[in-house]
């Protein structure tokens, strides 16, 4: 079924929207939420808990893209279920964003405005080359290990590493261009 219908299913308070959901990206909900808890049961929780707030939040949301907005959900919500779990201890995920938040804070750590750096990370995306933008992407959303990266694309780990840091600076660049202070 097509996303379009999906979201007017969700508008019509069809329960039929969370079942074409599941049947549509309840791998991909479950992959995103293992990435960073490694856990099915919290996979599973997570999941459910990602249409229960998407059945929530549309209607008056009407999402561009029903994939992202069901992955933003889930990457949100497994990261917040895996700080709880984990309170004190660093992970991966917290290393990668550590690196990205060079890039999109001020020096005391605060966010620049959410809608400006959304549109400018947008136009940055689209601005790289494929294989730049899947590797910065495999990192920083799916919060991907180094060493996993380099060996489904083939690289070293210092050439992945430095790809990495390359296009960081290029963000940070671009932010610069478009007007959002760090």
């Amino acid at each position: 079924m097509e996303d379009k219908r999906i979201i007017e299913l969700f508008w019509e308070r069809s329960e039929a929207a969370i079942e074409e959901s599941e049947r549509k990206y309840g791998k991909y909900l479950r992959y995103i939420a293992f990435r960073v808890l490694e856990d099915e049961c919290d996979c599973e929780e997570i999941e459910n808990d990602t249409y229960l707030r998407a059945w929530n939040s549309i209607p008056p949301e009407r999402p561009a893209s029903l994939k992202g907005y069901l992955a933003t959900i889930c990457r949100n919500l497994a990261i917040n279920r895996y700080n709880l779990k984990m309170a004190g201890k660093r992970c991966e995920h917290e290393i990668a964003l550590d690196e990205l938040g060079e890039c999109v804070s001020d020096g005391e750590g605060e966010m620049c405005d959410a809608m400006a750096l959304r549109m400018a990370l947008d136009s940055f995306l689209r601005s790289l080359d494929r294989r730049s933008r899947i590797i910065f992407l495999q990192r920083y959303f799916y919060t991907c290990p180094v060493a996993e990266i380099a060996e489904r694309h083939g690289l070293k780990e210092s050439a992945v590493t430095m790809l990495l840091f390359r296009t960081r600076q290029k963000l940070r660049e671009h932010l610069h261009k478009e007007g959002i202070e760090l």
